[in-house]
C-alpha cells in the first residue's frame, strides 16, 4: 500500500529532492509552496512523467491554519497520513545590531511554530509507523560565523521539540526525528562561491551535499528500517559539527 506524505516547502532545493525521493520510492506526496509555483507545478510534472503521484499545494509556512488546513485536506482525501517532512525554513543574517524583530518573528515563525503546527496537525492522522522528520541545520550544534544567531536559535529550538516530542509520540508508535545538513548545493547555497569556499575550509569533506543525499537520509527515517530510531538528531554536514 502506497505511503502518504507530506512535505513542507517542497518546490525547490533539499525539499524537491525530499519529494522526488519519497515519490520515487512509491508514496504519493503532497507538498507546499509558497511562491514557486512554476517550479513547484514543474515538479508535480515531472513526478507524474515518471509514473509518480506529487500533489502541490500552495500554503505559506508561516500561516499555521493554512498548514493544518493542507495537512486536514489530504488526510481526509487518502484516508490518513504516514510521513511528515517539516522542510520550509527561513534564512535571514546579519550582525545583531542589524536584525530586526520582524526577522525573529518570521524566523520564529516558520522555523519553529510552523513546525510544530504542522507536527501537531499531522500526527492527529497517524497510525504506529508514522515518521515525522524536521529538517533542521548544523548549526544547531556549531554556528562559526558572524551573522547566524536567530536562524541557529531557531534550529537548536527543534532539538528540545523533537527530544520532548518523542516522549509523547513513541507510545503511539510513532517517531520524530532531526536530519541535520551542512552546506548543501541549492540556488541560495551554491557549491562554488566565496562563501561556500570558506565554509569548505571547516569541513573534513571540503564540499557541498547534493540535495538527493540529504533525501536518502530522509527516505531511511521513513522507512520501516528506521523504526528504533526517534529523539534524533542525525548530523549530515561532512564533518562541519565535529
Amino acid at each position: 500500500m502506497s505511503k502518504i506524505a507530506f512535505v513542507t516547502g517542497g518546490s525547490r532545493g533539499i525539499g524537491a529532492a525530499i519529494v522526488r525521493r519519497l515519490a520515487k520510492d512509491g508514496a504519493t506526496v503532497a507538498f507546499t509552496y509558497q511562491s514557486s509555483g512554476a517550479a513547484a507545478d514543474a515538479l508535480a510534472g515531472e513526478i507524474a512523467a515518471a509514473g509518480g503521484k506529487a500533489i502541490a499545494l500552495k500554503v505559506d509556512a508561516s500561516d499555521a491554519a493554512a498548514t493544518r488546513a493542507a495537512i486536514d485536506d489530504i488526510a481526509k482525501r487518502f484516508g490518513r497520513l504516514d510521513i511528515l517532512v517539516n522542510n520550509a525554513g527561513v534564512l535571514h543574517l546579519g550582525d545583531v545590531s542589524e536584525l530586526t524583530l520582524e526577522d525573529f518573528d518570521r524566523t520564529i515563525a516558520v522555523n519553529v511554530r510552523g513546525v510544530f503546527a504542522a507536527t501537531q496537525a499531522a500526527v492527529a492522522h497517524m497510525q504506529a509507523g508514522g515518521r515525522v522528520i524536521n529538517i533542521g541545520s548544523t548549526n544547531a550544534e556549531r554556528m562559526p560565523f558572524p551573522g547566524g544567531s536567530i536562524y541557529a536559535m531557531s534550529k537548536s529550538a527543534l532539538t528540545g521539540l523533537v527530544q520532548g516530542l518523542a516522549r509523547d509520540l513513541g507510545p503511539r508508535g510513532i517517531t520524530i526525528n532531526n536530519v541535520q545538513p551542512g552546506p548543501v548545493d541549492t540556488d541560495m547555497n551554491p557549491a562554488h562561491s566565496d562563501f561556500a569556499k570558506a565554509l569548505h575550509d571547516l569541513m573534513p569533506i571540503k564540499r557541498h551535499a547534493r540535495g538527493e543525499e540529504i533525501a536518502a537520509m530522509v527516505a531511511y527515517l521513513a522507512s520501516d528500517d528506521a523504526g528504533y530510531v526517534t529523539g534524533a538528531g542525525l548530523n549530515i554536514d561532512g564533518g562541519f559539527a565535529a
